[in-house]
């Protein structure tokens, strides 16, 4: 989805600011960005991941403030990754998805890889997948990841919600 409201450019804006000067832009306060969501941000480098970090429900006031805190902690905190240099700051590519509301699934019929992102919950182990992902072209290939991310082996019983997200990428 074209980024219509500038939540790629806020959150590019977002890891500049804090790779090159250590400090936090203050969010717009544009009405696109007042409202309240879980978002992820991904940051990619010739095509491939470089770091993603997000929230399954808002953790901050505005919509704002939750794409800036995750761009920052993307870019910095994702433990798969080294920190973002700010010689590769030309090189990424930004989107940023905002997590609509989930949904209870007791079938795994009810899913599809490529219009939800699953979660996965036993207890306090929780896994998320978003959608539309390459690679991951089948319900148990999604559900595998994300169980993986929560740590809980397949024969353990677990909750699936699913969710449909607005992604946003700069065209």
């Amino acid at each position: 989805m074209k980024d219509e409201y500038g939540y790629v450019k806020l959150a590019k804006k977002a890891i500049e600011n804090y790779i090159k000067k250590k400090t936090r832009i203050d969010p717009p306060n544009d009405e696109g960005f007042k409202k309240r969501a879980g978002t992820f941000v991904s940051i990619k480098k010739d095509g491939q991941l470089r770091g993603c970090i997000g929230t399954i429900e808002p953790t901050k006031d505005s919509l704002g403030e939750e794409i800036i805190e995750n761009a920052i902690n993307a870019s910095t905190r994702d433990p798969r990754f080294n920190q973002i240099t700010e010689e590769e700051l030309d090189e990424i590519n930004i989107s940023v998805d905002v997590l609509g509301s989930k949904e209870e699934v007791n079938d795994v019929s009810q899913l599809d890889p490529d219009k939800y992102g699953v979660i996965v919950k036993k207890n306090s182990r929780v896994g998320l997948l978003l959608p539309n992902l390459e690679g991951v072209d089948t319900v148990d290939r999604q559900i595998e990841i994300a169980r993986k991310k929560a740590g809980i082996y397949p024969e353990e019983d677990y909750k699936i919600k699913r969710f449909k997200v607005d992604r946003y990428e700069k065209k």
